[in-house]
């Protein structure tokens, strides 16, 4: 089932998201939810929180971006199968090279700005049948993944622009709270939803 997607201005998109066990009642589905909602919307990761859910989940499928034919055989090959379910994920480290990159999100459509970050991170995560992995990324893996990652510590791209760059996308990401946008996927609207 394809589900809503929580628009910018929403309060759960800001809260950190909670621990999770192997009882979450109907994790299985949620997953399978998610992964359709993904897809349907076109995006290569979605967190639990632009869902509605305030909880630490989210999932990555870089396969479109292996398309890109800027990219090294070895990158183009790293991304084409990386499919993956992170759950209570925790970042350990971000190191290397500050690098920028354009990035957009579901949760904050027809808005794509350069975003700087860290090279490589280390996660500790569970995957979907809760084993435990620790493990070390770069480039354009870790790059979607620290996206999905702020999700879930109510972190979005925005907030990681220059003051000016936020005052001069202040009235379009007012008008994606409002409902003010054409998307082709579904989305839930903060403004709307209070009768505004």
């Amino acid at each position: 089932m394809t589900l809503p997607i929580v628009a910018y201005g929403d309060p759960v998109l800001r809260k950190v998201g909670v621990d999770i066990d192997p009882d979450y009642p109907n994790l299985k589905e949620l997953l399978e939810n998610m992964w359709e909602t993904m897809y349907k919307a076109n995006g290569v990761g979605l967190a639990a929180p632009q869902i509605g859910l305030p909880i630490r989940l989210f999932l990555v499928d870089t396969s479109p971006f292996a398309e890109d034919e800027d990219l090294t055989p070895e990158e183009q090959k790293a991304l084409k199968g990386f499919k993956k379910v992170f759950i209570n994920a925790y970042i350990e480290e971000e190191s290397g090279e500050n690098w920028a990159f354009n990035e957009g999100c579901l949760s904050i459509p027809d808005i794509r700005e350069d975003v700087t970050r860290k090279d490589t991170i280390t996660i500790e995560y569970q995957d979907e049948n809760f084993k435990t992995h620790k493990e070390t990324y770069d480039g354009l893996l870790a790059r979607v993944i620290q996206h999905e990652y702020d999700h879930i510590e109510g972190i979005l791209f925005t907030d990681k622009l220059s003051s000016l760059k936020k005052r001069l996308l202040k009235g379009r990401l007012t008008n994606i709270s409002k409902g003010k946008i054409d998307v082709d996927y579904k989305m839930r609207f903060p403004a709307l939803k209070k009768g505004r």
